[in-house]
This record gives C-alpha cells, structure tokens and sequence, in this order.
C-alpha cells in the first residue's frame, strides 16, 4: 500500500518535511511513527480522531504506531488553537482523565505482539525526573527565541489573545523533547499532528538534528472543519463530540454525524472512515444525485460510529434513530439495545402493571394529563403503541406488547414519545 498516497487522496497531507525523502522511507520499511494525546480531559473528542485514525492508516501500511498519552504536557497545556490560558490540571484530575483515554487509545490500534505491533507510552515516565538546569542545557540551549515567538500558536496569542504565560510558551519546548527522547530511545522517525502542530513538530526535528546528527520526518493533517470553515467538534446544540459512550451515547454521537452539511458528506466519508477511496466517491455521488433522502450522512453516521463505538453499537444506534425518526420503521424489528437507547434518549418509567388499560398507560406515562385526555387522543387516532395506531379506549397493555420482554413504545402525535419499561 502507497500510505502516502492514499493519505493525500483523502485529502489527509497539509505539510510534511522532504516529501520525496518521506515517501523513500515509507516504502524502504517500517517506520515508527507517533501522535500525542494529551489527557485535557477524562475523554478524547473528535477531534482527536483524525490522529488516531492516521496512526491505525499507517499501521496497517505496515509501520509501527506509537500512542503517547501526554501525562507530561498535559500538566502545561497546549496554547495551539487558543486565546486564553488553560486551567492547570493537578495530578488527581490528570490521573482521572489518562484513565478514560488510555482504553480509548487502545480500542484503535493493534497491541498484539507481532512486527507493527502499537505502543502506547506516557511522556511524563521520561519527563517528571528531568531537573530544570538539565533541561535548559539539553534543549533550551538548542532552541532560540526567535524560533519560538516565530510559531504561528504564539503569534496568535501575543496579537490576538491575553498574552501568552511562560509555562505555555515552554509547552513546545517539551513537546520537541518527547520527539528528541523517542528518536533516541526507540528510533521513532516521523510524528503526525494536526496542521497548527506544524512549528512544534519542526522544533522537534530541528532538536534531534542538533543532538543526534540524525533527520526526522513529520507530516500534518488539515484541522477537520465544516464546509463553512468552523471546526468539527461540537454539535449544533452545542455538545462536544467526545468519543467516550459515557460522555456522550453511540446514539446521540450516530445522529451528529446525521446532521453534517451535504457539501461535507465526501470529505468525511474519505478522512474519517476505513472505506475504499472508490467506495466513498461512489457514495458521495450517489448522495449528490438525491441528497433530500440524507443517504451519505446515513452511511457516514453508521461508519464512524461503528469505528468508534463497535459494530453492535452503530447497528443499534442506526436502529433507534430508524425508529424515532425512520418512515414506516416498525419498533418491533428494533433489537434490544437498540430499543435501550431509545429509552435513553425519550421520556421513559416503568410500566406499572401488565394488562393495563391504554388509557392508564397513557395518563401513567405523561401523554394525556387526564383520562378524559386520554380518550379523546385516542378518538383522534393520535396514539401509537409499538408503531401501531391504535384509537380503541377498551384497548389492554400486556404481555403481547412487550418487546424483547421489557419496553412498550408509546407515542402521541408525532413527536412525543414515551418507552414504558416492564420490571
């Protein structure tokens, strides 16, 4: 595989050093390569997927991935993308947040012994026992300050922002120390970030040019953003696109990707997903000849939460949202997770007896706030139980209407829903 390629062909190569001498190496053998994480947070977002996605590309091209959980950095914050200061993280909250990335980190590459097999590392294991005196004459020493003030990241914050504290301004300093110890110690040779990585990565390479007599590679991704230019990452109704299910349901995180501008559809089929190139323009296409039936953002929304969540997960994602919002979906060929997530996300309670009246059901559930309500509902033919219409008041809720033995799915109208749960 020509992982170079196939990288720029999904529009994944903003900047890398010597492109040709890049390429060589790639084709002349492994190469390890890494991307840093830094624990901000006790989940990674969407935004971090492009790296993880890279890294796991490049593995399967035959090339050895390194994952660093940035328990060092993560201290100081990266100012990249930034007009305030971060909030300093202490060690009890860093501790929490690296264990909700670490497994997350895990589920995207392959471990398993073997030639490519991924490393996952934490930069503070070679960070937290260096002395400052030590550090500024193995690194500072090789860095100017011209150098530093030149980077895009402080540029922005010294024009634009509320200045720029010494702690910050020292963040890319470590970031080209982690470069400099993983060429030294485990012959790491190229890293990848985000595009406003790029002048940290490059002091990184100018450190082991310095120290070691050696070159070192990098390669940037353009940061993901929407068609309008405004980056990816949080939904419309504000909410950050975390990848932890804990954070934010497979099902909420399905229908995000629901919701993306018809212009954006190819492009993130290509960046995002593990499909063939070919594959995802024939998609894309087949969604721009009729993008009213929301094919692409469909498929889109399937792949990357498979990706992230599981196939089980993304199965059952698509399948709530077929039930809430599909046409002529029926619930009862909803499987149960897929039933469980719809209870997540719309009003539910227990169901309180088998062999209820509808009309107790309904005013139970909070449809009708009366039982005479609940008649003239269901004389107007606005009540549904499992999918079905259903307007007779002598109707009885029981074991027939459980599915999968436990939920009853109840709807007025429309839009409001109820999920009535057996014991």
């Amino acid at each position: 595989m020509d992982v170079l390629a196939d990288l720029d062909a999904r529009g994944l190569i903003h900047q890398t050093t010597d492109r040709a001498a890049l390429a060589k190496r790639l084709d002349s053998g492994p190469v390890t390569v890494y991307c840093g994480f830094d624990p901000t947070a006790p989940s990674l977002h969407v935004g971090n997927l492009m790296g993880l996605l890279t890294l796991r590309r490049l593995q399967m091209a035959g090339h050895c991935p390194i994952a660093l959980a940035g328990g060092a950095t993560g201290m100081i914050g990266d100012p990249s993308g930034r007009s305030t200061e971060r909030t300093l993280l202490d060690d009890d909250a860093l501790a929490h947040n690296l264990e909700g990335i670490v497994p997350q980190l895990r589920q995207f590459l392959d471990f398993d012994d073997g030639p490519c097999a991924a490393r996952l590392l934490d930069n503070r294991a070679w960070t937290v026992g260096v002395g400052v005196l030590d550090f500024l004459r193995d690194v500072g020493k090789h860095v100017t300050i011209p150098q530093m003030i030149g980077k895009e990241s402080v540029r922005n914050r010294l024009a634009d922002g509320d200045g720029l504290s010494y702690t910050e301004f020292s963040y890319m300093l470590l970031q080209a120390y982690d470069y400099l110890w993983l060429a030294e110690n485990v012959e790491c040779e190229l890293q990848v970030g985000g595009s406003d990585q790029w002048g940290n990565i490059v002091l990184g390479i100018d450190l082991i040019r310095r120290r070691l007599g050696r070159g070192a590679h990098a390669l940037t991704w353009p940061l993901l953003a929407r068609s309008d230019g405004t980056k990816y990452g949080k939904t419309a109704r504000g909410e950050t696109l975390w990848l932890s299910p804990e954070a934010m349901s497979p099902y909420r995180f399905y229908q995000s990707w629901i919701g993306v501008d018809d212009a954006d559809v190819g492009k993130l089929l290509s960046q995002l997903t593990f499909l063939d190139l070919s594959e995802a323009r024939e998609i894309a296409q087949a969604h721009e000849s009729d993008p009213g039936r929301r094919d692409g953002q469909r498929r889109l929304a399937v792949e990357i939460t498979r990706i992230v969540h599981g196939p089980e997960a993304a199965a059952a994602a698509q399948g709530a949202s077929d039930v809430l919002f599909g046409t002529g979906t029926s619930p009862r060929a909803a499987s149960a997770t897929a039933l469980a997530f719809v209870a997540e996300e719309v009003p539910s309670g227990p169901l309180h007896s088998l062999d209820a009246s509808v009309v107790d059901v309904l005013v139970d559930a909070e449809l009708a706030s009366s039982r005479s309500e609940a008649r003239r509902a269901l004389a107007e033919g606005s009540v549904y139980i499992n999918g079905e219409r259903t307007s007779r008041d002598d109707r009885i809720v029981g074991a027939q209407d459980l599915l999968h033995g436990r939920y009853v799915l109840l709807r007025r109208g429309k839009k409001r829903w109820h999920v009535a749960i057996a014991p």
